[in-house]
């Protein structure tokens, strides 16, 4: 009812944030500064496990061999990225950023020589554990910008705030502070954030595909390598949109310093991730297991390529559009479409089909992503909210080095079609836990966080 009363006045801002668009959000004060580098700096992320497989393939003849050093890599990245992301949290991007791209660096180069010489396979494995634990997470910690300078409690503070207003960055406190409308640019940035990943993954594995059987075996991972150390760097140096770091007792008693694990919502994102990373995992290693049978690996990068711009023009579309329902029905209905899309991959033997299918299978997995990082933005204070995107990328990490693994055993015994039940089979347990689960995914009323973070997605918590 009071809805109606201010339609006129105080709702027209609002009526305006369900579409509030690509080109508001990109105008966002400072928010160049930090996309382009992180741009290059999340491009090696998509090239690493690809790389990966092909050089290890290469010089061992194992699909398997190939799967259990990607996965030896994505289970580090699993269990070291909410460690990095809490340290980032605590002490600031660059302090974590810096050293990690150079440890990444080095790694990434120590393990090439091994393939290269013909190392034993422990010896890949020694050298798999430390390029995945330092591999940037650069999405995460673009997304907690984004938080930032949307307005949406950057570091540790109520946005509304005068003392979090005025230590935010100076290219994003402006955008903050004006009006709590700015705040309805979180679900866009998601989705934008969502895109971008995708569209790494467009081109990323194509790349390493290219550089990988046109140049040399181990070009994919040596870009890989360059990217890294290049993007990450000049990350890093964009001080102006880094998050304002939460001291010890800075967070208030609405935002204590706990992991953000312990919030049962994000147990259940990063269950229901575990399904998505079995699909990129699982893909990968099908495709080209795939290609290799029919003769023409060079069409690998293409088929991947066309899955990931699935996923890219979903996420265009999700951003777009003013949704009815609210986002936990919405997360359950794009996982069930996923799941069922990924249950015809094993039956498919011809190029054009499973370019078709890897489309649809794309096409359902951008929806279920960005729902998920939105839906942490009313899970989790802000304090914990780089841990918190972490935990979901580990997730998906986790679960593509778990389906690399399997694929590629099954590959190897059973052909490429054995491989694409990975997919099926992770999707399928993933969503039954979603099912059963799917409560956690609400958050509690007398959260102060939740209820700002929900605003701009549920009318009543504008009131």
């Amino acid at each position: 009812m009071s809805h109606n009363t201010v339609d006129t006045t105080e709702d027209a801002a609002p009526a305006a944030t369900p579409r509030p668009g690509y080109g508001r959000l990109l105008r966002t004060p400072g928010a160049w500064t930090f996309l382009l580098p992180g741009f290059a700096a999340r491009q090696p992320f998509a090239m690493l496990t690809i790389g990966i497989v092909l050089l290890v393939q290469h010089t061992t003849g194992s699909y398997g061999s190939a799967g259990a050093v990607a996965a030896v890599t994505g289970v580090s990245m699993a269990l070291f990225a909410p460690q990095g992301g809490k340290l980032a949290d605590r002490f600031g991007q660059r302090a974590v950023l810096v050293p990690g791209v150079l440890l990444h660096t080095a790694s990434v180069t120590a393990l090439i020589v091994l393939a290269l010489t013909d190392a034993p396979l422990w010896a890949l494995f020694l050298a798999a554990v430390p390029t995945g634990a330092s591999v940037p997470q650069i999405g995460p910690m673009v997304r907690s910008r984004w938080a930032a300078v949307l307005g949406g409690s950057p570091s540790g503070g109520p946005s509304d705030s005068p003392s979090g207003s005025s230590s935010a960055s100076s290219a994003g406190s402006s955008a903050g502070s004006r009006s709590g409308g700015d705040a309805s640019l979180l679900p866009t940035a998601a989705a934008f954030e969502s895109v971008t990943d995708e569209f790494t993954f467009v081109i990323g594995p194509v790349l390493a595909t290219a550089l990988c059987t046109g140049v040399h075996p181990a070009a994919g991972l040596i870009a890989e390598a360059v990217l890294t150390l290049v993007g990450g760097l000049l990350f890093a140096a964009q001080r102006r949109t880094q998050p304002k770091i939460v001291r010890r007792g800075e967070a208030g008693p609405a935002e204590p310093r706990a992991s953000a694990l312990s919030v049962p919502g994000v147990r259940v994102l990063a269950i229901s991730f575990l399904g998505i990373g079995s699909v990129f995992g699982g893909m990968q290693v099908s495709l080209t297991a795939f290609t290799e049978e029919i003769g023409n690996p060079g069409v690998n990068g293409l088929l991947y390529g066309v899955f990931a711009a699935g996923n890219m023009l979903a996420g265009i579309v999700c951003g777009a559009v003013a949704w009815k329902i609210g986002p936990q029905p919405r997360l359950v209905v794009g996982y069930a479409g996923l799941t069922l899309a990924a249950s015809a991959l094993w039956a498919v033997h011809s190029v054009p089909l499973l370019a078709g299918l890897g489309l649809l299978v794309g096409l359902c997995i951008a929806p279920a992503l960005i729902t998920g990082y939105t839906l942490v933005e009313s899970l989790v204070p802000a304090s914990a909210r780089t841990e918190a995107f972490t935990w979901l990328t580990g997730a998906v990490a986790l679960g593509q080095a778990a389906a690399v693994t399997v694929a590629g055993q099954l590959a190897d015994a059973h052909g490429a079609s054995a491989g694409f039940l990975v997919p099926l089979v992770g999707t399928a347990l993933a969503l039954v836990t979603l099912v059963t689960l799917r409560s956690w995914l609400t958050p509690t009323a007398s959260g102060r966080v939740s209820t700002r973070a929900m605003s701009h997605r549920v009318p009543m918590a504008v009131d």
